[in-house]
């Protein structure tokens, strides 16, 4: 039987690179390639989707200029809970925790559908043995359940891995094409303006967003972190400028190899446009990276799954810690430090909600996988705009010289509130769905948002400080 202590992780486990491990992997760049951006492509202005992560990544280094000064003063494994409470007051600081934990599980949860259905269609049509997606879920869950509850570098080694397979078959296809000459030679068309401007850029710009989720986790680690006031701003200013330039290259490369003229035909004519990926890969490299992006792209849900799980544990144990759910889920493990109440409480909660979407036979895909992923999206970029407001106010009260930083935090607030009105008003692209019942889904986030106001304002909440304001 596990011992517990209260309130301590394991201090200076983790260096920039196994933190930006974890942000890379919750991100998925192998499931965003080949899933999400084809979809943005279609929804959003095609061929000019490298043009938009490129302002897309602008905004969030301008976000994580406040968010990492408020990681000076607060070092919480409940990030966006902790920064929005210690900058905006109890109240906001509660709606904040529990829509992290709602976005967070949904997506988690979300997760299995995609790779259950993503491992049973590579798995079976070589054993020839059918089993339903939801038992290869299941077996994913178990393997991250005793991860998450070990200690937290061994899963940072499992992720680093996995992570550099994924970056390497899509830099391979990059390479092939640009090779090749593209489909018919190599040019920036897809950043000229009226190429940038055509179709719906704003949902695109939405779109490409989604593809980010995850990367705020650096500051999740903080108490875990070597030498924090470093390893924190770095992992986070490398995961945004890694992810960024890597969807905005390899998106260009895409729109090169299918051609700017030709890219949307593809994709609309497609039975399936998320086969864009792979229809390039065939062509330009041939079946064997073909192979290799079906394996990685079950390991990049799994990586996915895993680095998410890492992130729930986390905020479960500081929301108990801070006095906002039962104290219980601030125990670590005696030997291993981690926070693993919390984790088996998030193995039970996707345990659960695996079994009744088992049992409703929902599609892995269109319902599993999609709709709580749209849910999650909307709500850690309300999450961001909470924290950007909390840093313009935390900031202007108490490092006013920090103008610039102050100014770009504003200027994200600005963005991000644009953005969840954006993900709200086009929910239902969003969420694949035409149905006009799919508009509760948003209000669940604002319901859940007004609970935790509830509970936050009547609670005395317990944050934890670095340990000095430093000018």
């Amino acid at each position: 039987m596990a011992h517990s202590n209260d309130g301590e992780l394991r201090q200076g486990a983790l260096g920039p690179l196994a933190i930006a491990f974890f942000v890379v992997s919750a991100a998925g760049p192998l499931v965003a390639m080949a899933g999400g951006i084809p979809i943005a492509m279609m929804f959003g202005n095609g061929p000019g989707i490298p043009a938009l992560f490129v302002a897309a990544t602008l905004v969030l280094l301008a976000f994580s200029a406040g968010y990492t000064a408020m990681a000076r003063d607060v070092r919480n494994a409940g990030a966006f809970y902790a920064f929005t409470a210690f900058g905006l007051g109890r109240a906001a600081g509660g709606a904040a925790g529990l829509i992290a934990l709602l976005s967070y599980n949904a997506i988690q949860i979300g997760l299995y559908g995609l790779f259950g259905a993503a491992a049973q269609g590579l798995i079976e049509p070589v054993t020839h043995i059918h089993l339903p997606w939801w038992t290869y879920a299941g077996l994913a869950m178990v393997s991250i359940g005793l991860l998450g509850y070990r200690q937290v570098d061994l899963s940072a080694k499992v992720l680093g891995l996995l992570v550099a397979g994924e970056y390497l078959v899509v830099l391979a296809l990059d390479l092939a094409i640009t090779h090749a000459g593209g489909d018919a030679g190599l040019n920036l068309r897809a950043f000229e303006p009226g190429i940038v401007a055509g179709g719906s850029p704003a949902t695109g710009l939405m779109l490409c967003f989604a593809a980010f989720v995850g990367f705020e986790a650096t500051t999740i680690y903080g108490e875990e972190a070597r030498d924090p006031q470093r390893t924190i701003p770095l992992a986070t200013y490398a995961s945004v400028l890694l992810i960024g330039v890597f969807y905005a290259f390899s998106t260009w490369a895409i729109v090169n190899g299918a051609g700017v003229d030709r890219l949307m035909p593809m994709l609309t004519q497609a039975s399936d446009p998320t086969s864009l990926l792979f229809t390039l890969a065939e062509r330009y490299s041939g079946q064997p990276l073909v192979l290799a992006m079906r394996v990685l792209y079950v390991t990049s849900a799994y990586a996915s799954l895993l680095a998410f799980h890492n992130a729930i544990a986390r905020y479960f144990f500081a929301m108990g810690r801070g006095r906002l759910l039962p104290k219980v889920l601030a125990r670590t493990h005696e030997r291993f430090a981690s926070p693993h109440i919390g984790s088996m409480t998030q193995t039970g909660l996707a345990a659960g909600a695996l079994i009744l979407l088992a049992a409703s036979r929902a599609d892995p895909i269109l319902v599993v996988f999609t709709l709580p992923s749209a849910v999650a999206t909307l709500g850690i970029v309300v999450l961001m705009a909470l924290s950007s407001a909390a840093a313009v106010r935390h900031l202007a009260a108490k490092r006013p010289h920090m103008r610039l930083t102050i100014v770009l935090s504003a200027l994200a607030f600005i963005a991000f509130a644009g953005i969840a009105g954006l993900a709200t008003v086009h929910f239902d692209v969003l969420a694949g769905s035409s149905s006009k019942a799919i508009y509760v889904l948003p209000l669940l986030i604002l319901a859940v948002g007004a609970a935790g106001a509830v509970l936050g304002q009547k609670r005395a909440l317990k944050l934890v400080e670095a340990p000095a304001l430093q000018p």
